[in-house]
């Protein structure tokens, strides 16, 4: 500042202390300073500008970084009022245009962060809408076809996610929220409705199959005392026990360990009977198995007579034994048919040989097929004399044939 003039680029001071600034081509009184020195008048206003400034400066670098918020559109229109005539000293022309380029700016920033607002209301009103879809979906299940565990599970996930999105999220207009709430409200209350019902109904049908099947277990358990002849009676309980329906799971299995451990003490009891019985049998399973070794040589035998005679006497020892453990009756049994299937069929050998019927039918047969082969054997010495060898290999071919069947007949 000069002495001479107390001025500055931007401004003055008079000898009554008044302050004036520069504006354009001409000055503008901008107050009084009468207490101290002209320094001390200019600087005072000249601190005006810089607060002035500060704010702008400030706004500027808001509205560079994105942070700026929709007040900031308000405190461009306040800082074009402090600037309409400030009462400060400095390059206020400046100030006032930075500050329309301010306006300009954050214009088109309120117009991005209203579209980003917008953007995110949508998107939350479509999360919300989603997460009422999916409720309404799990509420319109068929009965039959509901996991109630799991869809409990995800009724409490859609809550917990709509109460996320209400706290976090942006806010939605309040008549959109409500009626979302409400569609919300009515799915979650429908399955509640849906389950409490079904629930109910599984109670009361456990208490039912319960009764019915706590009755047949008491008949079960009253058989106990009648040993391998309950069993019958048990199987019928069965039958029972299968038309009777089913509880829960758990409910049903406590029942059903019940309702076996009644039917093990009959088996049981059949099984010691079993024990007792195959031991029993033992020792006659060892006596046929030395029948059938003594039986074995029948197998040999080629005589229909002598291999009957045989196996008559060893089926009068194998009857007199009597009964063997049933896990090794197939096996012994075959083996005894294999040695009668042996003489049977011998037996049958003889029968074919020996019935007076089929003799005479193979006698006169025998008669044809010697006779034809005679004449053929003389056709064929008649062909081989005169050099026909076609007319001699067509009769030696049907003498081959015709000896064939001779064979066959036998003796």
């Amino acid at each position: 500042m000069s002495e001479a003039s107390n001025e500055t680029p931007w401004g003055r001071v008079d000898d009554d202390r008044t302050v004036y600034v520069r504006e354009g081509d001409g000055e503008r009184v901008v107050g009084s300073f009468p207490d101290g020195t002209p320094e001390e008048a200019l600087a005072y206003f000249e601190r005006k500008f810089a607060d002035l400034e500060g704010q702008v400066t400030l706004l500027e670098a808001r509205v560079a970084r994105g942070t700026a918020d929709a007040s900031a559109a308000d405190t461009v229109a306040k800082l074009r009022e402090q600037l309409t005539e400030p009462a400060a000293v400095g390059d206020i022309a400046a100030l006032r245009e930075r500050v329309e380029k301010l306006g300009g700016r954050t214009a088109e920033l309120s117009e991005k962060q209203q579209a980003e607002r917008d953007a995110a209301k949508k998107e939350a009103l479509e999360r919300r809408e989603a997460i009422v879809a999916e409720a309404e979906r799990l509420a319109a299940q068929p009965e039959a076809s509901i996991r109630w565990k799991d869809t409990s599970q995800a009724f409490e996930q859609l809550f917990t996610d709509w109460q996320s999105s209400q706290r976090s999220g942006p806010q939605i207009p309040k008549g959109q929220a409500d009626a979302l709430w409400k569609r919300f409200r009515t799915a979650r209350q429908t399955f509640d409705s849906a389950r409490r019902s079904h629930f109910a109904q599984m109670d009361a049908n456990n208490k039912e199959v319960k009764h019915r099947k706590e009755r047949i277990i008491a008949d079960a358990e009253a058989l106990a005392p009648r040993g391998t002849e309950g069993i019958p009676a048990y199987r019928n309980l069965l039958e029972d026990w299968k038309a009777a329906g089913r509880a829960s799971r758990k409910l049903d299995d406590q029942l059903w360990a019940r309702f076996k451990a009644a039917g093990d003490v009959l088996y049981e009891a059949k099984a010691a009977e079993a024990a007792q019985t195959n031991e029993e049998y033992s020792a006659n399973l060892v006596a046929k198995q030395a029948v059938l070794a003594e039986a074995e040589p029948i197998l040999k035998e080629q005589k229909h007579d002598a291999a009957r005679k045989a196996l008559t006497a060893i089926q009068l020892k194998w009857d007199e034994i009597g009964r063997v453990p049933r896990e090794a009756l197939r096996d012994v049994e075959g083996k005894l048919r294999k040695i009668e299937d042996h003489v049977k069929h011998l037996e049958d050998e003889h029968w074919k040989k020996t019935n007076p019927e089929t003799k005479a039918r193979s006698e006169g047969l025998r008669g044809q097929l010697e006779a034809s082969i005679a004449e053929l054997t003389a056709e064929a010495e008649a062909a081989r004399a005169a050099g026909d060898a076609k007319a001699q290999a067509a009769a030696e071919e049907k003498l081959a044939t015709q000896q064939s069947w001779l064979a066959a007949i036998g003796d």
